[in-house]
């Protein structure tokens, strides 16, 4: 009786009750915004402040109105955030959230469908089907990337899940769709450069290569992308021991300095030995909505398979990556699954896409809806001109640094990330950043090019303007004089 006395008290928040609420958030969401100039962009606190401030056990009766709630994350949850929409977050990569993005998870969450088959929601799949056949359309990708060609287009979580699933069909092809049958003693290779992304590294441990599945090849010094005659020498190499090359993952823009593996030679090189080839453009690839920007794509109609992040730099909330194939028939044949229990006339008729089948999860919310709200809010000018703010902006700071002659630019920023360093050692270079990311104002992260220790900046967030870069520059340099003070 006491359970049942429990559950009268807190019932299910009705359509009126949620409506009052859910203003109350976005008023809150709105409001954050706002103010997120003010805010540290990084905590200071230590660790396990924000887990000290919680209570040690749920609550045993429901029914807090969502103001306590908000209030508890105003101080509670915020001061132990790090605050990637901030004007002065330089750090990793952008992690865009825009309006639009935010009202389209919102509407999604709301109508909580499930998208693992055409039959448990159609509009979920065309939606997402044409939505990608758009985007194909404003980065003018190859057109056997498009649904009405061969290929097609999916959205995964991340560009690491859609690293494994290329990695899974080429596998796939590679074997017969017998990679992984116990009594075949053959070992499977995948390539990428040594400034791939760990995604890659990962993606070949799930998928059973082991931890030398993984052959990583040396970049040029100077422009820090793959060199396609080492990639052809460790090929052979391969080929000669009797293993099988199953995967080469080219990178346009890498992770430390965004460079662009030249995709001209690798898919020559992937098309002489039958190897398939993936793209993996998670940050830059969004670059390519401009049309002067695609000059980074030459070469992708080589590509079996590419995908870029719209969460990172288009304006759309995590998790949204873009992923396409050249033929669907190959991706589908390596991830199908089907019990019982999932068949349907739908499915067997051949006339719809389950994409169920090219994931690795069964299950799939309607991630699509967030990114056409902001495809369709936005428009292709909109985003072309969010990019194009992202590269100026870079450029701006690329040119403070070059003024000063303490300071060096160590690599090419040919899209909103330039990577710098003090002309001193790594130890001075990591004070450096370390100091500048404790006054809360800005928040960069660092890498090694050439062996030397670099500091990066990334600029990304729609709320930074060139205020917010001189800002972060005259911190730098302010920063370095003390350093240097004896």
């Amino acid at each position: 009786m006491a359970d049942q006395l429990v559950w009268m008290s807190t019932p299910h928040m009705d359509p009126a009750e949620f409506r009052r609420a859910g203003h109350a958030v976005v008023d809150w969401i709105a409001d954050y915004w706002t103010t997120l100039a003010q805010r540290p962009v990084t905590s200071a606190d230590p660790p396990g402040t924000v887990a000290a401030a919680l209570p040690a056990a749920p609550p045993t009766a429901g029914g807090e109105p969502v103001e306590a709630v908000l209030a508890d994350l105003e101080s509670i949850v915020l001061p132990g955030l790090t605050h990637w929409q901030h004007p002065g977050f330089f750090g990793y990569f952008p992690a865009n959230a825009s309006g639009p993005s935010v009202l389209g998870d919102l509407v999604s969450s709301g109508l909580g469908v499930q998208g693992m088959l055409w039959a448990t929601s159609p509009a979920c799949t065309e939606l997402e089907t044409v939505l990608m056949d758009w985007l194909a359309q404003l980065m003018d990708l190859p057109h056997r990337f498009r649904s009405t060609s061969t290929g097609g287009g999916v959205i995964q979580d991340s560009a690491s899940s859609a690293t494994l699933v290329a990695t899974l069909a080429a596998l796939h092809r590679a074997s017969g769709g017998r990679w992984r049958d116990t009594g075949i003693d053959r070992r499977y290779r995948a390539y990428t450069s040594v400034h791939g992304h760990s995604s890659i590294e990962k993606a070949a441990r799930i998928a059973g290569l082991g931890t030398d599945g993984i052959r990583p090849i040396d970049v040029d010094p100077d422009s820090q992308a793959l060199l396609p005659g080492a990639l052809r020498a460790a090929i052979e190499a391969d080929l000669a021991a009797g293993d099988v090359p199953a995967i080469v993952v080219a990178t346009i823009g890498t992770t430390s300095t965004t460079a662009i593996d030249p995709l001209p030679e690798i898919g020559a090189i992937c098309a002489e030995y039958g190897i398939w080839l993936h793209v993996d453009a998670a940050y830059a690839g969004a670059a390519a909505v401009c049309p002067e920007l695609r000059w980074s794509h030459a070469g992708l109609e080589y590509a079996d398979s590419y995908c870029f992040d719209p969460h990172k730099w288009l304006l759309t909330g995590f998790d949204c990556d873009a992923f396409w194939v050249a033929d669907r028939t190959e991706l589908i044949d390596a991830l199908t699954v089907l019990p019982e229990f999932l068949r349907n006339a739908a499915s067997e008729s051949g006339a719809v896409i389950d994409y169920r089948d090219w994931q690795v999860p069964l299950g799939r919310r309607f991630r699509a809806l967030k990114l056409w709200f902001v495809v369709r809010w936005y428009g292709a000018e909109g985003l072309r001109a969010h990019i194009r703010s992202g590269v100026a902006l870079g450029d701006r700071f690329a040119e403070r640094v070059r003024a000063d002659d303490r300071f060096e630019v160590t690599a090419a920023h040919p899209f909103s990330l330039v990577c710098f360093r003090l002309r001193a050692d790594d130890d001075t270079n990591a004070a450096l950043l370390a100091a500048v990311n404790a006054t809360g104002r800005v928040h960069l992260t660092h890498t090694r090019v050439a062996g030397r220790y670099t500091l990066r900046l990334a600029v990304g967030s729609p709320q930074t303007t060139e205020a917010h870069i001189d800002e972060a520059w005259t911190l730098l340099a302010e920063t370095a004089d003390n350093l240097r003070s004896p």
